[in-house]
């Protein structure tokens, strides 16, 4: 959208914020600089978006590592909106960007005495407790949260971060096993799992991961990460884990399919002094290779 627009005139640079404001995009650095140059001078004719644009404005501050800017904007909001919970959680991850985390942590507090199911603020003290490497603490509270709002699936996703950072991948599987179920049609949820899968090992959990792989490929046939991941699975269960002549020939398939596709879409985006300066053909051979099998069959 930001190539169709000419963000240095003031309306466009508007939309282009209300947009992202409403896909829920962050791009922190676009939003800083168009504020400064474009919005900031003209903010008398923002009418009641202004609000909304301080709001977004201190969060992309904070994520550019701006804190002048970032204050400002809280500054300016608390002078409008004394009393507000919303506000306070501004300053709390203003608070948390300068690493005061207790500071932030009362701030928090604060805002769950006067709203016990703030979901935003109980997700902010589970940020900070990741902040400070503390990982089983931050899933245990992020457990508590989950027992009350299961319908998030960005934190359901956080809590498999967290259970990865830990090694726990059969808890990290139930996370996204949750996810799948909510959204079967969202091919990121199949490739995480099916690479947490493959990380686990093990003939049942290689066989798992190539059957989530080729959901996921399916999905998104020019998912390139996908793609791999069968080529690899498969080409490992052919090898190593095939329990006859059937299971083989079946993964071999599999994975003659997959590198097939990889080949195709690298030369359809690239010229062949790319594709050679990027080895892609030479490592695919290798894994055909081990097959015992010419790469064109």
């Amino acid at each position: 959208m930001a190539e169709q627009l000419n963000l240095s005139n003031f309306e466009d640079a508007r939309t282009y914020l209300r947009k992202l404001r409403e896909d829920q995009i962050r791009d922190a650095a676009m939003v800083v600089q168009i504020w400064e140059e474009v919005l900031m001078n003209y903010a008398y004719n923002l009418g009641d978006e202004l609000w909304l644009i301080y709001e977004q404005v201190c969060i992309a501050a904070l994520d550019c590592r701006r804190p002048d800017l970032a204050m400002v904007c809280i500054e300016e909001l608390e002078a409008k909106f004394p009393k507000s919970l919303r506000v306070t959680r501004l300053e709390g991850m203003f608070y948390e960007s300068q690493d005061r985390y207790d500071k932030a942590q009362q701030l928090y507090d604060h805002i769950l005495s006067e709203d016990e199911t703030n979901m935003f603020a109980r997700k902010r003290q589970v940020a900070i407790l990741k902040a400070q490497g503390k990982i089983p603490e931050a899933i245990a509270k992020l457990n508590d949260y989950l027992k009350e709002f299961m319908t998030d699936f960005e934190a359901w996703m956080e809590q498999c971060d967290l259970y990865i950072a830990e090694m726990d991948y059969a808890k990290a599987s139930f996370c996204m096993e949750e996810l799948i179920l909510s959204n079967p049609h969202n091919h990121l949820y199949h490739l995480k799992y099916a690479e947490i899968k493959y990380t686990q090992g093990g003939s049942e959990n290689l066989e798992i991961a190539r059957a989530y792989f080729s959901e996921a490929a399916k999905l998104n046939p020019r998912n390139l990460r996908s793609l791999f991941g069968l080529l690899m699975t498969a080409s490992g269960l052919a090898v190593y884990q095939a329990k006859n002549a059937r299971e083989r020939q079946a993964n071999t398939k599999y994975a003659l399919w997959a590198a097939e596709q990889i080949t195709e879409i690298y030369q359809s985006e690239l010229n062949k002094k790319q594709v050679g300066e990027m080895k892609v053909m030479e490592t695919i051979e290798k894994l055909l290779s081990s097959l015992q099998l010419p790469p064109g069959n």
